[in-house]
């Protein structure tokens, strides 16, 4: 029974992934970053997918003008695919890799992006939305994990963040071929948008060829040479013998030991008494980003500017904006998160955003009258600010501008860095896969609860979301370590010695320091930097030495 259950869960796979070695590796780690975060494009070009499709003329004749909860239902069934692809992807990128993961990913979405478009009733969208979702539910999980794991300390927060940036990016960018195909008559309109989704998972299927495996898992599987290549062609041109190099693998050696006392490591692992804070915070992380209110933004951006008072072609211009900003806004954050730090980014984050959710509640309460009979045969909207109080209108809009605004640099960025970085090697996939999935299964819960919502509470959605936002920045301050310039093992040894979250940012780790055989001493183990004159290694044999010797007695003792 115990062989059976490790070859369902993938354990025993040996994989080596020849196919991947006819081909060129890039080295670039901006690149490398660009190509994998692809995935981040599609999960975007989800969003705007509906978004730019329910308002219109098109859509609603094909498909019968769903009522709120149809629409709900197919909005949502993307997040749901996406939840299912984010449980299964950890076992696929612990036994066969990240790429492998994220040409699954690839396929997944390009076959859901085929059947969306060549729909013929609402089951077949369905259908097509839940492939795609698996699709993006791999690469929301497996794509940040990735970068983490490829991408030098210093800047592991730009790379991660590009996650996010793709995503930004691919929300406007498919709005605005919504935008523009919503011209063509007849049923190309979505079908074209729809499409043209297959684009990005095409450029992806092909740039994963050309991607380093990630160091640390092949560290994991025993594939040392390679992992050295790979740091070394990431991080020192090249350059093997690069103090920081080695160091950093020997980082690694002392995290695969300890991983190795704790093989067949499951989800239920994640919820025990030394890895259960972590889980916490990831899964309140992705938690959190979704109720803080971004995607009512995204989705329904349509009903928010009806609510307004605005209607045809205006809903979708005016609407676009806020993808524009998304996108203006993610830029610095990239630039800014591994300076400033993640936990000031995530609470200044939060303060703003329940500020402004606030204020549209407010407004909207106070200039809005009933429009029972709901708005263009769409009863969905049951308020609208008449045009005799158009200030107010136009203080929604910008109130929901600023929103974006503020979620776009802070938790729009912030949150895959840190579910990335927050869990060691053996965590990481499965950790980083339950948060993921986490994420989608509240992105579901919105897409199905927020139209009925809007048409029960209409304006107190927003005073639910503003609670939410008011949650998530108290829980940040008392919760959310720091981990920018930590190294990834150094950042697991600072949950192992519980400092509280506000004292994390000063946090130094004292790690067994490694010395070659002559005593010269190499650096804390956990940190790459200062290290530059730091004198190396004679030989490999050292760096076993070192790690038999620190796993029988400092990692011992580093265990709560």
């Amino acid at each position: 029974m115990g062989n059976l259950k490790n070859k369902l869960l993938l354990r025993d796979v040996k994989y080596r992934g020849q196919l991947y070695d006819y081909f060129p590796k890039i080295q670039n780690i901006y690149v490398i970053g660009m190509v994998a975060c692809i995935s981040g494009l599609m999960f975007g070009f989800d969003i705007s997918s509906m978004s730019s499709m329910i308002g219109t003329k098109h859509y609603n004749e094909y498909f019968d003008t769903p009522n709120s909860i149809t629409q709900g239902g197919i909005t949502a069934s993307m997040a749901g695919g996406s939840f299912l692809g984010s449980l299964v992807s950890s076992n696929v990128s612990d036994a066969f890799g990240r790429r492998v993961s994220l040409h699954i990913c690839s396929a997944l979405w390009i076959t859901g992006a085929i059947l969306q478009s060549a729909s013929q009733d609402r089951a077949m969208l369905i259908v097509g939305r839940v492939i795609s979702g698996m699709g993006i539910g791999f690469g929301s999980s497996v794509a940040p994990v990735y970068c983490s794991e490829v991408a030098p300390p210093k800047i592991r927060g730009f790379v991660c963040g590009l996650f996010q940036f793709s995503v930004t990016l691919g929300i406007m960018i498919l709005f605005y071929i919504g935008y523009g195909c919503h011209f063509i008559n007849g049923t190309g309109a979505f079908r074209v948008t729809w499409g043209l989704q297959i684009v990005p998972g095409l450029i992806l299927l092909v740039g994963t060829f050309f991607l380093p495996e990630s160091p640390r898992w092949l560290a994991n599987h025993d594939r040392w040479e390679e992992a050295s290549e790979v740091i070394a062609g990431v991080g020192a041109h090249g350059d093997r013998e690069n103090a920081q190099v080695k160091l950093q693998m020997e980082e690694i050696k002392e995290q695969v030991i300890i991983d190795r006392a704790a093989m067949n490591f499951s989800y239920l692992h994640l919820f025990r008494s030394k890895t259960l804070p972590k889980t916490i915070v990831g899964v309140c992380a992705q938690m959190w980003q979704q109720l803080c209110g971004m995607n009512v933004m995204m989705y329904y951006i349509v009903y928010i500017f009806d609510m307004a008072g605005y209607s045809g072609n205006t809903v979708l211009v005016s609407g676009s904006i806020q993808y524009v900003l998304n996108v203006i806004m993610t830029i610095p954050a990239l630039f800014l998160v591994d300076k400033l730090g993640r936990r000031p980014v995530l609470i200044v984050g939060g303060i703003f955003m329940f500020i402004w959710l606030f204020v549209v509640a407010g407004l909207l309460a106070t200039y809005s009258v009933p429009a029972p009979s709901g708005f263009d045969g769409d009863t969905t909207v049951t308020i609208r600010i008449p045009q005799s109080s158009k200030g107010a209108a136009h203080g929604v809009i910008a109130a929901s501008y600023l929103f974006v605004c503020s979620f776009a640099p802070t938790w729009g960025v912030g949150i895959w860095i840190y579910c990335s970085e927050i869990f060691n090697n053996m965590e990481r996939a499965k950790g980083s896969a339950l948060c993921a999935a986490v994420n989608w299964a509240f992105n579901f819960a919105l897409a199905m609860f927020v139209p009925s919502a809007f048409r029960n509470i209409s304006w107190k959605t927003y005073i639910v979301f503003g609670v939410f936002s008011v949650a998530l920045t108290i829980q940040t301050f008392f919760m959310f370590p720091e981990t920018k310039g930590k190294t990834l093992e150094e950042i697991d040894q600072m949950w192992a010695d519980n400092i509280p979250a506000w004292k994390t940012g000063s946090y130094t780790p004292e790690m067994p320091i490694i010395e070659d055989e002559e005593g010269h001493k190499l650096g804390l183990l956990g940190r790459t930097e200062h290290i530059e004159s730091a004198e190396p290694r004679k030989n490999s044999a050292d760096v076993e030495k070192a790690f038999v010797s620190h796993s029988s007695t400092d990692n011992a003792s580093s265990r709560p």
